[in-house]
C-alpha cells in the first residue's frame, strides 16, 4: 500500500513596516582646482555613476557653428594625449566602464558607469579626456561626418520634426533655443578641430565645472582619488557665465508641417513655462501628471480608451534651461499620434478635456493617484547609482540647492487637488497654445482649421 505524501504549510511572509526614504543627500566639497565635488555613498552599489558638468551652453557656440558643442562632447571620448581613439576606448572597455557625453542648452554633460574595483582607472581616463583630449583632425572630420548622416533620419522621423518645428515656432530667430540642439546640415558641416579646440580652450575648466561621484565608497579614499585624477586638470579661474533670459512667443496657432500621403499625424502642442525655481513648480508638476502623465492620466483615459485615437497621448514639464534669478523656462507640451482621418476629432476632443478640466477641475482620486505614482516610487526610481547621480548633476545644472529633490517630494505630497489643478490649467490655457502637425495637409488642414483653435498655417518638410 502506497503511504500518502503530506505537505507542510509555512505561515505566509507577512509584511514589514515600510522604512522611511527620502533622497540622498551629497556631500559637497572643491578640488584643489577649483573643480566642485558631490559625492554620495550608496551602500550596496557596486557600480559607481560619475556625472561631470561643464559650463559649455549651446548659446556659447559661435554664430554659424551650431553642432559645435556636442562634436565636442563626442570627441572626449575619441583619444587624448596619452591614448589614441583605439586605445582609449579598449582601456575604457577592460575596465568594464561606459562613457557618454551629450551638449544641451545649459551645457555639456559626461557619464561615466564603472565597477568600484575599476573605479581609479576610469576616472584617470576621464580626467585625461578632460585635460588632453586630442581633437585629433581624423576623428573629428569623422565626427562630423557621422552628425552630417543622422540629420535626414531625423528629419524623417515625425516626432523629431515636430519638436524642431516647435522649437522654431516658440523662440525668435536669434535665440539659440529656436534651432536644432545638434546643428543643422549647414552648420555641422563647417566644424572642424580648430573650432572644436576653441571652443573647449574657452569654455571648458575645472574652475565652472561640477563632478558628482555616487556609489559604494566604503574602501575608497575619496579624496586622494580625486586629487590623483580629477585633480590634475588644470585651467585658468572664470566667472560662471550669465544666464540669458528666454523669450517666447505662445500665441495660439497651428502649423502643420505637411507630409503627403502620411497615415498618421504626429502631434506636439506646447509652450513655454515657469523657471523650475517657481514656486508652482511642484503643483505644475502634479497637475501635469493628473492630465497626462501615465496610461490612467486623462487624456489617455479619453483619447486613447474611450475614443480608441490613439496608442498614448503624454503631458510633460522638461527644463528648458534654469537660472539662479527664475529667469529661466520649460518646454510645458502634450505628445502623440494619431491616425490621420480622426486628426480633427481627436483635437476637438483634446481641447474639449482641457476646457473641462478648467471647468470643473481634477479630482481627489486622480491626485490622490499621482501622488502615489510620483512620491511612492521614488525609493525605486532611484535604485542605482546612475539615477541618482543623474539628478543631482540635474540640480547643478539647474542652480538648484541640493536638497531639492528630496523637498520636491515633501510638497507634492502636501499639494492639494486645487493647487494642482490651478496649475495644470495655467500650465496649458486653451487660447496661448503652439499646435504643430505633422501629416498630410491634403487631409488634415481643413477639419483642424474648422475648430477654430488658432490661426493654421502649413509649411513643408524638409
Amino acid at each position: 500500500m502506497t503511504e500518502l505524501a503530506t505537505m507542510d504549510f509555512h505561515p505566509q511572509p507577512q509584511a514589514g513596516q515600510p522604512k522611511p526614504w527620502a533622497f540622498p543627500a551629497p556631500e559637497r566639497g572643491t578640488l584643489d582646482n577649483g573643480l566642485t565635488v558631490l559625492r554620495c555613498h550608496r551602500p550596496g552599489q557596486q557600480v559607481v555613476a560619475v556625472e561631470v558638468n561643464l559650463a559649455a551652453p549651446l548659446e556659447a557656440e559661435p554664430a554659424g557653428l551650431d553642432g559645435l558643442a556636442t562634436i565636442m562632447a563626442r570627441a572626449f571620448s575619441e583619444g587624448t594625449d596619452k591614448h589614441s581613439a583605439e586605445d582609449f576606448a579598449a582601456e575604457l572597455e577592460r575596465c568594464g566602464a561606459t562613457l557618454d557625453a551629450h551638449a544641451d542648452h545649459p551645457g555639456v554633460r559626461l557619464s561615466l558607469e564603472v565597477p568600484v574595483s575599476r573605479l581609479p582607472k576610469a576616472l584617470g581616463l576621464l580626467a585625461d579626456a578632460l585635460r588632453a583630449p586630442a581633437f585629433a583632425d581624423s576623428e573629428i572630420e569623422r565626427l562630423v561626418r557621422n552628425r552630417l548622416d543622422e540629420i535626414p533620419h531625423e528629419t524623417a522621423n515625425p516626432a523629431r520634426r515636430a519638436a524642431k518645428e516647435l522649437s522654431r515656432q516658440l523662440f525668435p530667430p536669434t535665440a539659440r533655443m529656436s534651432r536644432p540642439r545638434q546643428g543643422t546640415e549647414e552648420t555641422v558641416q563647417k566644424i572642424d578641430s580648430a573650432a572644436v579646440r576653441s571652443f573647449y580652450e574657452k569654455h571648458v575648466r575645472p574652475a565652472t565645472a561640477t563632478a558628482v561621484v555616487v556609489g559604494d565608497l566604503t574602501d575608497v579614499d575619496v579624496d586622494a582619488l580625486l586629487g590623483d585624477t580629477l585633480g590634475s586638470w588644470t585651467g585658468s579661474t572664470a566667472e560662471p557665465r550669465p544666464v540669458p533670459p528666454v523669450h517666447a512667443d505662445d500665441t495660439g496657432r497651428v502649423i502643420i508641417v505637411d507630409r503627403p500621403g502620411a497615415v498618421q499625424t504626429q502631434l506636439l502642442i506646447g509652450r513655454v513655462g515657469a523657471d523650475r525655481h517657481d514656486r508652482v513648480w511642484p503643483a505644475q508638476v502634479l497637475g501635469t501628471y493628473c492630465l497626462g502623465g501615465t496610461l490612467t492620466s486623462r487624456l489617455d483615459r479619453v483619447l486613447r480608451e474611450e475614443k480608441g485615437y490613439t496608442y498614448g497621448v503624454r503631458a510633460f514639464g522638461q527644463v528648458l534651461r534654469s537660472a539662479p534669478d527664475g529667469t529661466g523656462a520649460a518646454m510645458l507640451a502634450i505628445s502623440g499620434s494619431v491616425d490621420t482621418p480622426n486628426t480633427g476629432p481627436a483635437l476637438d476632443d483634446l481641447w474639449k478635456v482641457l476646457r473641462t478640466l478648467a471647468a470643473e477641475g481634477l479630482t481627489d482620486a486622480e491626485r490622490d493617484v499621482a501622488v502615489q505614482n510620483l512620491v511612492g516610487v521614488a525609493p525605486l526610481k532611484f535604485e542605482t547609482a546612475a539615477a541618482v547621480a543623474g539628478t543631482l548633476a540635474d540640480q547643478v545644472e539647474q542652480y538648484l540647492p541640493d536638497d531639492y529633490q528630496s523637498t520636491l517630494y515633501q510638497q507634492l505630497a502636501a499639494t492639494g487637488t486645487v493647487e494642482a489643478t490651478a496649475a495644470a490649467v495655467s500650465a496649458f490655457p486653451t487660447d496661448r497654445l503652439v499646435t504643430v502637425l505633422v501629416g498630410d495637409a491634403a487631409q488634415i488642414e481643413e477639419p483642424v482649421r474648422a475648430l477654430g483653435i488658432g490661426e493654421v498655417t502649413v509649411v513643408t518638410a524638409e
